[in-house]
């Protein structure tokens, strides 16, 4: 059965990633560093993992496979849930593909280069409502082909 995992650390779509799992009817297992506030229902569990850097992370590749569904912004992370055959999007919308994980790895690995260097100084761009409706399509299309993925 199709799991979705939520790397709920700073995740801004907690409540839609709720509205499609429920609606497809998957366990929802919210992974975090420490405690926080989030929807109830039957369907969710809430997984606080020990302090420490990638421990949800770590939580979450150990058991995302074939047929799972990860919502990530962490581009490492993504790329082990993408190899372990997971379907995987980012918050965004944006899916994250085996085709080009590497370009994405790449990517991010130079900005945090041009941030320590001081060449750049400001994160990414602020998370917008066009971005929550994307994810909210992208995870539908995502859940449909994960559960297809499961039972097929």
């Amino acid at each position: 059965m199709t799991v979705l995992y939520v790397d709920a650390d700073a995740c801004p779509v907690k409540n839609e990633a709720v509205r499609v799992g429920e609606r497809h009817e998957v366990a929802i297992k919210f992974v975090s560093n420490s405690w926080m506030r989030l929807p109830e229902g039957d369907l969710i569990e809430r997984v606080v993992v020990p302090e420490g850097p990638d421990e949800a992370d770590n939580w979450i590749a150990e058991r995302a496979q074939r047929g799972d569904v990860v919502v990530t912004a962490d581009v490492p992370l993504a790329a082990r849930c993408v190899k372990a055959g997971a379907l995987v999007i980012g918050p965004s919308g944006k899916p994250f593909r085996e085709d080009g994980i590497g370009m994405r790895l790449a990517m991010r690995d130079l900005n945090t280069h041009l941030r320590e260097t001081g060449e750049i100084r400001e994160g990414g761009p602020a998370f917008t409502k066009a971005d929550r409706s994307r994810f909210l399509n992208q995870l539908e299309t995502t859940m449909r082909a994960a559960k297809r993925i499961s039972t097929g």
